[in-house]
């Protein structure tokens, strides 16, 4: 992905090296509850404390921020630029509304939010209740070396599928799922979760759609390629376990693939209402 010359994003929330200032891109390194909108990482991690928004312990210590911390930082920041200024655009042409851009949080192993502690382990998140994004940057690593997933543009799909979760929030569809979600069974809740989960994919296809001038050979099979490996039928074949449907909480790999396609090949908003597709 060509980011040189992109400037970075001034909605950064650097927690990590103890730090909890808001700083901006070049600084970087010295940002009723609903649920914790995880990538889908989940390996053998309790997540239900954090559906529930339960609080986990405070980070006792936090790590100092290193040169590689120092450019994923910078890359994030990049990155969300990027989202501001295709959603702002998305919104305006699109929708006829304003875009209010969210603020993404940089942690260092353990942090808290209205919606609950997290950990790295977790994975990346949206906290609807301060529309703010969670990102501990190193599930980057975590990503190329225990996922399959890596690449600059499959680290750019994680970032811009947060923000499209914000989107939306922005457009009310967050509460709405929380409320349908409530009155639900365990099975129709995970069900609505993933359509959710798909309409992010679909989002974020949309989002690198209107990337596509700064796209290089390869990055969106990068994109293609982070979305089938967090796939719920995939990561729980690599847990041991025997793919369950009914636990499903993201979408199969194939159905993240083909969402994003969709998003992509359309870069129509419009395109990604999952909750009325008949086959996802």
């Amino acid at each position: 992905m060509r980011l040189r010359g992109i400037k970075g994003s001034r909605n950064i929330e650097d927690r990590r090296g103890g730090g909890g200032k808001r700083r901006a891109a070049g600084g970087i390194g010295g940002v009723g509850l609903l649920v914790v909108l995880a990538v889908g990482y989940f390996t053998g991690v309790d997540v239900t404390p954090l559906l529930d928004g339960a609080q986990q312990p405070q980070q006792t210590q936090s790590r100092q921020v290193s040169a590689e911390d120092e450019r994923a930082g910078q890359f994030t920041s990049a990155v969300l630029a990027t989202t501001e200024q295709v959603w702002t655009k998305i919104f305006r042409e699109q929708l006829d509304l304003p875009y209010n851009a969210p603020v993404l949080v940089l942690y260092s192993g353990v942090t808290q939010s209205p919606c609950g502690g997290a950990s790295g382990a977790t994975g990346p998140f949206y906290c609807p209740a301060d529309k703010k994004a969670y990102l501990d940057t190193s599930f980057f690593t975590t990503m190329s070396q225990q996922l399959g997933a890596g690449g600059d543009f499959a680290a750019a799909y994680v970032i811009a599928h947060e923000v499209a979760h914000h989107v939306q929030n922005e457009l009310g569809i967050l509460p709405k799922v929380d409320q349908a979600r409530r009155a639900s069974s365990t099975t129709e809740a995970n069900a609505l979760t993933v359509r959710l989960e798909l309409m992010a994919d679909c989002l974020s296809g949309v989002w690198a759609r209107n990337v596509e001038g700064l796209l290089e050979r390869g990055d969106l099979e990068e994109a293609l390629n982070a979305a089938r490996m967090i796939g719920d039928d995939h990561l729980q074949r690599q847990a041991g376990r025997v793919p369950n449907p009914h636990t499903f909480t993201h979408g199969t790999s194939a159905q993240r693939a083909r969402w994003f396609d969709v998003g992509f090949d359309t870069g129509n908003i419009g395109r990604c209402d999952t909750f009325a597709a008949e086959r996802l």
